[in-house]
């Protein structure tokens, strides 16, 4: 579990195919890795990725066929740019929302717009991912926890400080770039409770009748 409070970037150093899929190597040295043991998770790009060999500035991890076909890994290049993240300890301040690091699926950025200090992201999200992302909730963006302040169609946008820009990828973003997208959990375990047995399909049943209906809208 994470927080989506990045603690540090790093760089993909080495990205090595693996009878059917890859092996990366990730190194940094802002990232205080004399914690980390063998087995344990890192958010990488807010991927969890799980540590299989670790070195004074950085790890490997495995990243199976599941999590290529739902995130960015299978197009990143040596030299891409990651957001970092150790697991959530129970002493850490929540700092952003519970993140998984179970990505859901990709989002693409469509406009950035100056807004002061600050700079405004729209992006497009999947229709089956949309719903999920109300205003005001929160979503992570490669791993960064970041709150949504307007929804219009499949399209949300994030309004970004320059601290967040500063010590993230973000400031790399452009019209065109494409992130990896986990929705709010609650959202998810909310649409399953309310399906209860009806269904065994993996297609959502959720509306805004539904969710009247179970009293959690009026």
């Amino acid at each position: 579990m994470f927080t989506g409070i990045i603690e540090a970037t790093g760089t993909l150093t080495e990205l090595t195919l693996k009878q059917g899929d890859l092996s990366v190597k990730v190194q940094s040295h802002n990232l205080d890795m004399t914690d980390v043991a063998l087995g344990d998770s890192i958010a990488t790009n807010g991927v969890c990725l799980t540590v299989v060999e670790k070195y004074s500035n950085g790890f490997k991890a495995d990243v199976s066929n599941e999590t290529l076909s739902l995130t960015r890994f299978g197009d990143y290049q040596v030299g891409q740019k990651v957001n970092l993240e150790k697991a959530l300890q129970p002493i850490s301040r929540l700092g952003g929302h519970l993140v998984s690091g179970h990505v859901d699926g990709v989002a693409t950025i469509v406009a950035v717009e100056a807004n002061a200090r600050a700079t405004d992201y729209w992006l497009s999200a999947p229709d089956s991912l949309i719903k999920y992302i109300p205003y005001k909730g929160s979503v992570a963006i490669d791993g960064i926890s970041l709150t949504v302040n307007a929804v219009e169609g499949n399209k949300f946008k994030l309004t970004i400080v320059p601290h967040t820009a500063q010590e993230t990828t973000i400031a790399d973003f452009k019209v065109g770039t494409v992130v990896n997208l986990e929705v709010d959990q609650i959202a998810r375990y909310l649409e399953r409770l309310i399906q209860g047995t009806q269904t065994t399909s993996s297609e959502s049943t959720l509306t805004t009748s539904l969710l009247a209906q179970a009293g959690f809208i009026k």
